[in-house]
């Protein structure tokens, strides 16, 4: 999670990218519970590898933590040296059965962990493999190498950023033999270079096909991610008891906060909208709305608006960071 999110701009410069909230919840939050729910074991630990995030936030993340009967833990990285570097970061958790994730992607999967397994890949078929790092499998589905964006067509399954180890101390070891070497590319230290040296070990990866990969990368991915996120939730009560609906017409599904106001207004579909925040003689679809944000006369889809922001105008798209006012 050490990453700075720039493509997620203005929104990360003042909440780190991993807890900007889909329908409702932090990203991080929903990733954790996602790999609680594929995991036949019970999840004891969890190492957040962070930036300088604050004292507030570190907390938050511990609690997550805990409400899953799990211990939290803070690790930093202190410089963007890749993907190997930061996960060495939290070395003293690699120990046992353990899962990576990068905390910027989400995931759907009907399927359970299998811990027999030397490692697990989760992948996703696309169709432009030449914008991905992907893998390589032979004919008993056995991951056979890793390639970092090919020009030519090798695989179209790409790596989504969730990996299963069955030995964390291997992982371990495998990393800091790249740092011990100074096995660099583009500056940084990759993960895949630590798999591809472990399965030349002979150690065998499988992929673990999911039914649905939910980027949050940039707005727009977020915005998706968001509407997916919610139609998988569409047969669950969304909508905070504490929420006011005044004369308005919410169109399901939509996430609504706690003592949120709307007025004389349409929401929906696939809108979140944060506690505290109010709307009013206002058309939105399709965006996230953040908590303690008023916005009146608003027409717009495929949005993110910040927290604390006053909004009063008639724009058809729009992203606006925390604490902003536009209109009169």
């Amino acid at each position: 999670m050490a990453g700075m999110g720039k493509r997620m701009r203005p929104h990360t410069l003042t909440t780190p990218k991993p807890l900007l909230p889909i329908a409702g919840k932090p990203i991080v939050q929903r990733l954790v519970e996602d790999i609680a729910e594929i995991s036949h074991e019970p999840i004891t630990e969890i190492g957040f590898i962070i930036g300088d995030f604050g004292t507030e936030i570190e907390n938050d993340l511990k609690e997550i933590a805990a409400n899953l009967g799990a211990v939290g833990k803070i690790f930093h990285q202190k410089e963007a040296l890749g993907t190997a570097h930061a996960i060495l970061c939290a070395q003293e958790c690699l120990d046992g059965h353990v899962i990576v994730a990068f905390a910027d992607t989400l995931f759907r999967a009907d399927f359970k962990l299998d811990e027999s397994q030397d490692g697990i890949l989760w992948v996703q078929k696309i169709s432009n493999p030449e914008e991905f790092g992907v893998v390589k499998v032979n004919n008993e589905f056995i991951i056979t190498d890793f390639i970092e964006k090919p020009k030519d067509f090798v695989s179209d399954l790409a790596m989504i950023g969730i990996y299963y180890f069955k030995d964390g101390e291997t992982l371990k070891n495998e990393l800091q033999y790249l740092i011990d070497n100074k096995i660099i590319k583009g500056g940084e230290y990759q993960l895949p270079d630590a798999l591809k040296n472990m399965t030349e070990k002979g150690m065998k990866f499988t992929p673990g096909a999911v039914l649905d990969w939910l980027d949050c990368g940039n707005k727009n991915a977020t915005v998706r991610t968001n509407q997916r996120v919610l139609h998988y939730n569409k047969d669950k009560d969304l909508v905070d008891s504490s929420a006011k609906i005044v004369n308005s017409v919410i169109i399901p599904p939509c996430y609504i906060g706690k003592d949120a106001i709307i007025e004389n207004s349409v929401v929906g579909p696939h809108v979140s909208l944060g506690d505290n925040s109010h709307i009013e003689k206002s058309v939105i679809s399709n965006s996230i709305i953040q908590t303690n944000t008023t916005i009146k006369n608003g027409n717009f889809d495929n949005s993110m608006i910040g927290n604390f922001v006053d909004y009063k105008s008639d724009i058809k798209e729009v992203s606006i960071g925390d604490y902003s006012a536009q209109g009169k």
